[in-house]
């Protein structure tokens, strides 16, 4: 298991008024958001690894963007990002990958080729179940949500020497977690939809993940996701009862 507990102070997120790092002097800097999934598939990588002394955190405040961040660091001016070796590189699935073969610390792919050809097709499929959930917001969520999280119940199905998709805690799960945190809180909140009735498997994986400090250290807070999600994707929240 990673090193727990290395890190727990959040630094501050950096916003216009903030000067920038010391860029490219030879840090690892990995730039996040806090309350964003994406990035937050790269932290936990991070964290998992036990690398929060030669990563350090840099969070930006996506509300009120440094102007410096596009411009001298990542031109996309999104997160997450990782300024390595005089250069930076975006992209969370893609940032996941590079973390895990590039640093030192426990591998998050298993030797078994079964299970690597897994991860792939998990991997591959992640945004797909992000379209399809998130473009359903407004809808119907049993019958357009309910398919996804139905593919993630038997997805764990598949392997059982333990309670994540490959068995051991692996890229596969980091890929989904943020997700599956937010919509488990939103969809509970506003639509009064439990993700996990009727879903046993899924419901140990998360409550699995919710002992590892390499994730706990990364989670959201959850009435900024609820008032996130209503104000990005509810003109009007199905909580309203009365015209």
């Amino acid at each position: 298991m990673a090193t727990p507990s290395v890190q727990q102070i959040r630094p501050a997120s950096l916003d216009s008024t903030s000067e920038p790092p010391a860029l490219f002097d030879g840090t690892t800097r990995l730039y996040i958001s806090y309350i964003c999934p994406f990035a937050q598939r790269a932290w936990i990588t991070r964290n998992f690894k036990g690398l929060q002394d030669k990563i350090e955190l840099v969070p930006i405040d996506l509300q009120n963007r440094p102007v410096w961040y596009k411009e001298k660091v990542y031109p996309q001016n999104k997160v997450p990002s990782l300024e390595h070796k005089n250069k930076v590189i975006g992209e969370s699935l893609d940032l996941v990958k590079y973390i895990d073969s590039n640093f030192e610390g426990p591998s998050l792919l298993p030797d078994d080729p079964e299970k690597q050809k897994f991860a792939e097709e998990l991997i591959a499929y992640s945004d797909t179940f992000l379209k399809e959930i998130y473009g359903n917001f407004k809808g119907d969520i049993e019958k357009h949500a309910g398919p996804q999280f139905d593919y993630l119940e038997k997805a764990l199905d598949k392997f059982d020497d333990g309670p994540f998709f490959l068995g051991q805690f692996s890229q596969a799960d980091i890929v989904y977690a943020p997700f599956v945190e937010r919509y488990q809180i939103f969809l509970k909140e506003v639509f009064n939809y439990d993700i996990t009735s009727g879903r046993p498997k899924l419901a140990k994986w998360i409550e699995e993940l919710n002992k590892l400090d390499s994730y706990i250290q990364t989670k959201a807070d959850p009435k900024e996701v609820v008032d996130l999600y209503k104000k990005k994707y509810l003109v009007v929240t199905h909580m309203r009862k009365t015209e």
